[in-house]
């Protein structure tokens, strides 16, 4: 077997309309809207695709955690998405009203991070990836 590639993200959300317009305001164009098996997608010009599974319960309290939250729990914790600047990232948020969860932090790697919380809780990163030196002069 050889893999290819990570090909999409599913997540169950609450409000579908709702996740919607949040990643819309990402970038993120809606390609698919099936209203029959509850399955809604987004697809950014990247090449990034998330599945949004409708009909999510609301009594899951707070359990899809990162570092904003003391309790750990097993499970999917975050996904990453490659940015040109972490800077010009978290100023775009802080202009739109959505709060910086954590960061910006730079890791052992040389990648700087911040994190922010989708409508459902849900943390997504933000990093920028290490400017590669140029030692060829």
């Amino acid at each position: 077997m050889q893999i290819q590639k990570l090909d999409h993200v599913g997540i169950r959300v609450m409000d579908v309309d709702q996740s919607m317009e949040f990643y819309k305001i990402l970038g993120f164009q809606v390609t698919r809207k099936d209203y029959k098996e509850q399955v809604f997608v987004v697809k950014h010009p990247s090449g990034i695709e998330i599945n949004f599974i409708a009909r999510g319960n609301n009594d899951y309290g707070k359990k899809n955690v990162l570092m904003d939250v003391e309790a750990k729990y097993p499970g999917y914790t975050h996904y990453a998405i490659a940015v040109e600047s972490v800077e010009e990232a978290k100023t775009f948020f802080e202009s739109i009203g959505i709060k910086i969860t954590g960061g910006p932090v730079t890791f052992g790697d040389g990648k700087t991070s911040i994190f922010i919380r989708d409508p459902d809780l849900n943390v997504i990163e933000f990093t920028e990836l290490p400017k590669i030196k140029d030692n060829s002069s």
